[in-house]
């Protein structure tokens, strides 16, 4: 199958997405089991944010708000006086920097973790949807991306019960609305949310019970304390009546006057004087130059001025092109391509915007803008730089995320690349030495990439948009990202019928169809790889034609229609032939021996994937190699060849440790089935246990039941019938919920074999009545098998 993992039975609905389970609340505990195997009630754990970004350097004062803040908090209880407080006061104010100080002060009274998001109200840009944020939430707090809901009511309503009794502290900062925060706050009083905001935010203090704390500019003698501290060590003998004056200048406002003492500091031997009347003259010609009339505004902004202009041309540059980069933070190779320069020209400016606090460092190698500062870094890029210039410094940004991308994913998963990119504009993409860098690299960009899609596609590039969200659909199918990659995909879809690219639009397809094929939405995979297949043959893409029908054939195997994915998989076989595609072709002959499988034809089905083998080894496709072995596995085993079927399935677990979750999530069910087979419950026990563990972090419910199932066979092996009816009851429950007929079918069959071991032979008459009615459905061998066997048994 084409994405080992990701086009196999079993994936997940999207719109099924949840973390609670129907049937038994409970994982029995195994009792009377060697080897410490326990199953409990939670198989995974709820992970413990620690999100909260770095402690202010620089602060001074606000004893009287601190303490206002302390009071949010209850002495000896496991509660909070107020769940909600707003933090709200003009631009540049310090808001954020209260806001951190206080929660780092208090963040061991939160031992469940700190949870932050810069909601971005002000920013140029677009700001952050409510549902974005909880997708975060939410897998910061463990649930897999697959298992987070599609709809914002259901994002809520799962981050509220992940919050239920626990004691986090949720910062949620430039607030543009209630209506922005309401979603995130959660509902409980262990929980404490502090928001800030320019805006007074008044539904959230009548409507919800929010107290609010107005910040005010600093007094003028903190002011001054500010100056001096960051000044001090730099300089001596400024006198007090000067930085009064220019604290006054800055409007006494942190933000202002970190940066202004940044640009004295940065001046030891240049009297205070001289640069007080710089500041001076700036502000009167920024006074000249505005109508408005918000005086702490124009002093930012004449800050702003007076310091940008004191920076070298290349900083001044880079400074002015940040404000096109499309997502909320960048690294510095990213900051080169944007600029198109090299990585060792773009760290001296780097530096000396950091030095000048106009840009924030937030990780090594990582920095952001303060939203003022992005604004205004937006203001001098339309008004310095051409259209010509803006649109090809866009373009550098957009290719070196677009070819650095291509660059992690031949790393990664090199059989993945189906589309060819021409040359780089200018830009160095990074190379990496191990696939490990490459998955790092994706985790740390993935809101970057998608931002990068969206720009590109808004900024007349829909090829770079479209070549974008056909890379990025390899990464997410393996991470189950489902939004991400519906997001993309949609995109791209569009960009390249605004191009009228019928190739691109094809792809576009494709990823659709994947997308939803692994979400379990069947009927709308159908519409999709059905409307790729009749453009690439409009076009002739022989290639394509071969990959969109193998896809159909995966849908007929997900149905259970045998005999269609035979004649699906034979097809798309023909023409990997005739185009000399040995990848595709040992991949087809693996699918089809999945295929003569499930017809029981299993010596047929072995000898298929003893060709597979042979060529994805000499080739070295280690991913389809692993899942040959996997089916190899099935086969041996039901042959009776259980040693040769525990080598195939071990070697097949060997390539997936440390490189795929998904693969080995799913290919350790067959070890159990394989070691029960050998009379090694308890051992088959502990591989159903690591199973479904990563298959609750995957989100992958389906799958989950499989292994569950998988457990209460080895139970009832082990002589514990109730244990493998409680199991085999839950993995039944998520069976009927997802509309899965053929599981369902089987693990009724395994729960009334159960009930049976236990003496309860009225109840399992009844599940393998209702076994047989599903069966009938299904007029392949391996099914009329199973049903003389229920007929048998009853």
């Amino acid at each position: 199958m084409e994405g080992v993992g990701s086009d196999e039975p079993g994936q997940r609905p999207v719109q099924v997405n949840r973390s609670e389970l129907s049937g038994s609340a409970e994982l029995v505990q195994a009792r009377d089991v060697y080897g410490g195997v326990h199953f409990h009630g939670e198989v995974d754990s709820q992970e413990r944010p620690q999100q909260l970004p770095g402690d202010v350097r620089g602060f001074v004062n606000r004893v009287e708000e601190l303490r206002t803040l302390n009071r949010l908090l209850t002495e000896g209880d496991q509660s909070v006086d107020v769940s909600l407080s707003v933090i709200t006061g003009t631009a540049g104010v310090g808001k954020t920097s209260i806001a951190l100080r206080w929660a780092h002060s208090v963040r061991n009274k939160f031992p469940d973790g700190q949870l932050y998001a810069n909601l971005r109200g002000y920013d140029p840009g677009e700001p952050a949807q409510p549902d974005q944020i909880l997708d975060r939430f939410l897998r910061a707090l463990g649930v897999p991306s697959s298992a987070v809901p599609a709809d914002l009511d259901g994002r809520a309503a799962l981050y509220r019960s992940r919050l239920a009794g626990r004691r986090v502290l949720v910062v949620l900062d430039n607030a543009a609305s209630a209506r922005q925060v309401r979603p995130l706050l959660p509902g409980t009083d262990h929980c404490l949310v502090v928001v800030t905001s320019r805006n007074m935010l008044s539904g959230l203090t009548t409507r919800d019970g929010g107290r609010r704390l107005t910040l005010r500019i600093l007094a003028e003698d903190d002011a001054v304390t500010l100056l001096r501290d960051v000044t001090a060590p730099y300089r001596s003998g400024d006198a007090p009546a000067e930085l009064t004056e220019l604290a006054r200048l800055c409007a006494r406002l942190p933000l202002a006057l970190r940066i202004a003492a940044e640009r004295a500091a940065s001046r030891p031997f240049m009297p205070l004087g001289e640069l007080i009347q710089d500041l001076r003259d700036e502000s009167a010609l920024w006074d000249a130059l505005t109508a408005e009339e918000d005086e702490e505004s124009d002093a930012v902004r004449a800050v702003f001025a007076w310091s940008y202009r004191a920076l070298s041309p290349a900083a001044a540059r880079l400074f002015r092109l940040l404000g096109l980069h499309p997502g909320p933070d960048l690294s510095a190779p990213a900051a080169a391509a944007l600029t198109g320069v090299t990585l060792a020209q773009v760290r001296q400016p780097l530096g000396a915007l950091v030095s000048a606090h106009l840009l924030e460092q937030t990780a090594p190698g990582r920095y952001q803008l303060h939203d003022l500062l992005r604004a205004y870094a937006v203001d001098q890029v339309r008004h310095l730089e051409s259209a010509e210039e803006r649109q090809a410094a866009l373009r550098r940004g957009l290719d070196w995320y677009l070819h650095t991308a291509d660059a992690a994913l031949a790393s990664t998963l090199p059989f993945n690349r189906t589309v060819p990119l021409g040359p780089p504009s200018d830009v160095r993409p990074l190379t990496f030495a191990t696939n490990a860098e490459a998955d790092a690299w994706f985790d740390v960009e993935r809101d970057n990439l998608v931002s990068a899609t969206r720009v590109a596609a808004g900024a007349g590039l829909p090829r770079t948009a479209w070549q974008l969200a056909a890379l990025l659909r390899s990464v997410f199918m393996h991470q189950n990202a489902f939004e991400s990659w519906f997001a993309t995909a949609r995109i791209g879809l569009a960009a390249a019928r605004t191009l009228a690219d019928r190739r691109g639009e094809a792809e576009a397809l494709e990823s659709l169809g994947k997308a939803h094929f692994q979400a379990r939405q069947l009927t709308e995979a159908a519409e999709h790889h059905q409307a790729a297949l009749v453009i690439r043959r409009e076009i002739g893409d022989e290639y394509g034609i071969a990959v969109s029908i193998n896809a159909l054939g995966l849908l007929d195997l997900r149905h259970r229609h045998l005999g269609e994915a035979l004649s699906h998989f034979r097809a798309s076989l023909a023409i990997f032939e005739r185009l000399g595609n040995r990848r595709w072709q040992a991949l087809l002959l693996s699918n089809l021996a999945e295929t003569r499988y499930e017809l029981g034809e299993l010596t047929e089905a072995a000898a298929l994937l003893e060709q597979a083998l042979a060529v994805q080894r000499e080739i070295d496709d280690r991913a389809q190699e692993g899942n040959s072995l996997f089916f190899q596995s099935m086969m041996l085993r039901e042959l009776g060849r259980t040693d040769e079927a525990l080598a195939a399935i071990e070697s097949a677990i060997a390539i997936a440790e440390g490189v795929s979750q998904v693969w080995l999530g799913h290919w350790l069910v067959e070890h159990a089935r394989v070691l029960r087979s050998s009379g090694r419950s308890a051992e088959a026990l502990e591989a159903v246990h690591r199973a479904a563990t990563i298959q609750r972090r995957l989100g992958d419910r389906s799958r989950e039941a499989i292994a569950l199932d998988g457990a209460g066979e080895a139970y009832r092996e082990l002589g514990q019938a109730d244990e493998a009816i409680a199991f085999h009851l839950r993995a039944a429950a998520v069976h009927r919920q997802l509309g899965d007929v053929w599981q369902l079918a089987l693990t009724l069959h395994h729960l009334a074999t159960a009930l049976t071991a236990a003496g309860r032979a009225q109840e399992a008459g009844q599940h393998w009545r209702e076994a047989q009615a599903l069966l009938t459905g299904f007029d392949d061998t391996r099914a009329a098998a199973l049903r003389e066997g229920i007929t048998a048994s009853l």
